[in-house]
């Protein structure tokens, strides 16, 4: 396992504005390479340590010393700085490099989620993580009970405390499972409220009922029911859309294309359990074949071996995928 080492970087000329410049409002410049490429950045004038993985340090130092001659004659801002990473294809070698050497072990990983600490249990969950922590959009796709789920809130509250972004948004539509539950009161937070429960005990496991309830209340933690979710550009946010095997095809590609600068997205669903009406071909399985091949987009494929809840659910979901491609197989011999 590669252990993260510092290094020093001294940029010149020393001129204060231009310093200014390539670290942005609150440092949030130097926060965003620190998120973009695994490192953490501290910097006195015109001194700069950076420290993470021999491979991750190099390119940061490298994005530096690039964007420092970028200020000589341009005022950055964090879409700038966001196009240069992207454009400069320094992410994904950094990416492609780490799974071909295979670096990423279990057991390497941890996310500190408000008072919780969180290490991933099997493979599945740390490569999980581990894109979850590369890409922007990230799919993960399995069972009930593997965790994607948790592990999502929990790296969007990471992300959250540590400054990376400045809100979260959590969204899933509202599909009722096989029953009617006729007319809810209330506004439409207290309309969706049931419907996005599991994502709210994450989140209270993770940072108390008291802290969450005042970070809705300031609307740094946002419900959205996916059909608003129309129009918006969401920056430096992230969204996470919780049991998106009943978004349509519409919904997801709507969803997908409200991403902005200096956000995550994860998508997590179940497609064994869709609940659409009308026999309506699901939102993610769509995704699944139009996006597998796309560069920058991560799936994640979790099964019965990942279930992390009694040992009875992995034999339930191993029953029930049996009993599927049994019925499958019958359905192709007609």
């Amino acid at each position: 396992m590669t252990q993260p080492t510092s290094m020093q970087l001294v940029l010149e000329p020393v001129d204060n504005a231009r310093l200014v410049n390539l670290c942005g409002q609150l440092d949030e410049h130097l926060r965003l390479i620190e998120q973009r490429l695994a490192v953490q950045i501290a910097n006195r004038g015109n001194q700069f340590k950076v420290s993470g993985k021999p491979d991750d340090r190099d390119a940061a130092i490298a994005t530096l010393e690039l964007l420092y001659a970028e200020t000589a004659q341009t005022v950055l801002d964090p879409r700038q700085v966001h196009l240069f990473l992207q454009k400069s294809g320094i992410e994904e070698r950094l990416k492609d490099k780490a799974e071909q050497a295979g670096q990423y072990l279990e057991g390497e990983l941890a996310i500190s989620a408000g008072r919780s600490f969180i290490k991933p249990r099997g493979k599945n969950q740390h490569d999980y993580l581990t894109r979850v922590l590369s890409y922007d959009i990230n799919f993960g796709i399995g069972p009930a009970g593997t965790g994607k789920t948790f592990l999502a809130v929990a790296c969007a509250v990471q992300a959250l405390e540590r400054d990376q972004v400045r809100r979260i948004i959590l969204t899933r539509p509202a599909v009722e499972a096989g029953e009617n539950l006729g007319f809810l009161p209330g506004d439409i937070s207290q309309k969706i409220d049931p419907y996005l429960r599991p994502l709210y005990d994450a989140l209270y496991e993770m940072m108390g009922f008291e802290k969450v309830s005042k970070l809705i209340e300031r609307n740094i933690i946002e419900v959205a029911p996916l059909a608003f979710m129309r129009g918006r550009t969401l920056n430096e946010s992230y969204i996470i859309l919780d049991e998106a095997q009943n978004s349509t095809r519409e919904q997801m590609k709507m969803f997908l294309t409200r991403i902005g600068f200096g956000s995550t997205a994860i998508v997590t669903g179940d497609v064994t359990q869709i609940d659409l009406p009308g026999g309506r071909e699901s939102g993610l399985k769509h995704a699944q074949k139009v996006l597998s091949r796309v560069k920058g987009i991560s799936f994640t494929q979790f099964n019965s071996k990942d279930v992390v809840r009694h040992a009875l659910v992995q034999r339930i979901v191993d029953a029930y995928e049996k009993s599927e491609a049994k019925t499958a197989r019958q359905s192709g011999k007609k």
